[in-house]
């Protein structure tokens, strides 16, 4: 199977009594090892400027322009204290790596000392855990009809409300995905 990565997987309505119902999420990784990717669209109920205050960073670095409501996200059921910072291109952070299409994934303190002030990166997510799947495990998920995938898109990514990204990424491939039947069928 071709890489997935810089691809959104949306949850099929199949997927409505576990953690990923009605998850968009961003993969980061793809390859013969596994995948890794961001669940983009479950709020935890904390802005991004509580969590730094709650990390010690002076709230006198906050700039009056931030996005003070911007929300830290679930960003999976894996390694949920770990720090996970999805943003647009922007260099000389420790720890970041870049995912092309103008993306980079940054996992270190510093990033997070900027968010809030003018060395931070035109956009950016926040997200606590991640998703991963084992060795060709996302593939069968994919097989079992679990997921519909679509390229990756900058305005999903930032610019949409958290509660329209499932819907929004849906009507991307021209219907909603709630119309769409679980059961895999062979001609």
């Amino acid at each position: 199977m071709e890489s997935l990565q810089n691809h959104f997987l949306i949850a099929m309505p199949s997927l409505d009594d576990s953690f990923f119902e009605r998850a968009v999420i961003y993969i980061c990784e793809h390859d013969a090892k596994g995948a890794m990717g961001l669940v983009i669209n479950k709020p935890i109920g904390i802005d991004v400027a509580s969590l730094l205050e709650q990390m010690d960073l002076p709230a006198a670095q906050i700039c009056a322009d931030f996005a003070v409501n911007a929300q830290v996200l679930i960003g999976g059921p894996v390694a949920q204290d770990r720090g996970f910072v999805l943003h647009s291109s922007q260099p000389d952070w420790t720890n970041s790596r870049d995912l092309g299409n103008s993306l980079m994934l940054t996992t270190s303190r510093d990033i997070l000392t900027a968010l809030g002030t003018d060395k931070a990166p035109a956009k950016f997510l926040v997200a606590l855990g991640y998703a991963g799947w084992s060795p060709q495990q996302l593939e069968q998920e994919l097989a079992d009809n679990s997921w519909l995938t679509i390229p990756a898109n900058h305005q999903l990514l930032f610019d949409v409300k958290h509660e329209d990204r499932w819907p929004q990424a849906s009507r991307s491939l021209g219907f909603d995905a709630w119309q769409v039947s679980s059961q895999v069928g062979h001609a």
